[in-house]
């Protein structure tokens, strides 16, 4: 029977994302745990959309490393913007149907932060922005993407792995900060802090 290995420090995933857990997966890494952090994620007056991303990136792992002594936490944060407009994680079919009307036909940033904080409380922390155009939308796909409730919930009000790929024919940067959580930046700064 495999002992396990007690010179491995633990990893927190301060997210309640579905995706981001997926997305961890997907490149072999398993948190130990889940812990979402409950903050106000209102944005401050005159701050831009990356500097958001990065801010609550980094007080999302914060907080919740203060509850995990000894452990690596790993905090993200994802926000849409068209222009210096900041996008709401839709939560009601108006949202998602004024999103995908503001979204419709042109390009739009994705900004996402990545935090990780050490068992010595060291936070670093990085901003990745990626570009994704979306098509024009007839009023028939908005309707029907509405109606598929994809959108609940994502930044955006909209799911880039799910049926809106139908409708993005390009994007420039990571594929999976669009999806919730750049997975090359936080591989990277996890093995910075000494995770393995």
């Amino acid at each position: 029977m495999p002992q396990p290995d007690r010179g491995r420090v633990p990893l927190i995933l301060a997210s309640a994302s579905p995706r981001r857990l997926e997305l961890l997966r997907q490149i072999g890494i398993a948190p130990d745990g889940v812990a979402p952090a409950d903050l106000d994620e209102t944005p401050r007056r005159g701050e831009q959309p990356a500097a958001v991303a990065l801010r609550l990136a980094g007080a999302k792992a914060l907080a919740v490393a203060a509850g995990h002594a000894g452990a690596i936490v790993l905090g993200a944060d994802t926000v849409v913007a068209c222009g210096r407009r900041m996008l709401p994680k839709a939560e009601t079919v108006d949202q998602a149907r004024q999103c995908l009307e503001l979204l419709s036909g042109r390009r739009h940033r994705v900004h996402g932060g990545v935090a990780v904080v050490t068992p010595d409380g060291t936070l670093r922390a990085r901003c990745v922005t990626t570009m994704v155009r979306f098509k024009r939308l007839t009023e028939a796909e908005i309707a029907g993407y509405v109606a598929s409730g994809e959108w609940h919930g994502k930044a955006g009000g909209y799911a880039i792995q799910g049926r809106c790929a139908a409708y993005i024919p390009a994007i420039n940067g990571s594929y999976s900060n669009v999806v919730g959580l750049d997975l090359f930046t936080a591989a990277t700064l996890l093995r910075a802090a000494g995770w393995r």
